[in-house]
Order: C-alpha cells, then structure tokens, then sequence
C-alpha cells in the first residue's frame, strides 16, 4: 500500500472511532479504546464470528444512516 493511501486509510479509521463516540467516552484514553479493539478482534476469532459480524454490521448501518 503506498503511503498516501495509508495516510487516508489511517485518517478514515479514526474517524470512525471519533464517528462511535469511543474518544469522548473513555476521555480519550487509548489504553481503553485499545483494549476495546483488542476485545472486538478476540470476538472475531471465536466461532461466534459470522454472527458477530451480521450483528456488528446491522449496528454500524444504523449508525450510518442516523448521521445522514
């Protein structure tokens, strides 16, 4: 991946944890929003993961479609 499309990557995946309110939320500890992510990623890898990911999916376009 070039750098400038790394940059972009990087920028959009932050804003999207501005966009979920986690900043605000843990007072901008990053020790938490890691341990959050950490937590998230462990799910994925549990046989849970499909119904995880239809689960966290649902929730995310609702998301979305509240900010339009």
């Amino acid at each position: 991946m070039k750098r400038r499309e790394r940059t972009r990557q990087l920028i959009e995946l932050g804003g999207l944890v501005v966009k979920a309110g986690l900043v605000e939320l843990v007072d901008d500890d990053r020790t938490v929003m890691l341990a959050l992510l950490t937590e998230a990623a462990a799910r994925l890898r549990s046989e849970d993961r499909e119904a995880v990911l239809t689960l966290w999916r649902r929730r995310g376009k609702r998301a979305f479609a509240a900010d339009d």
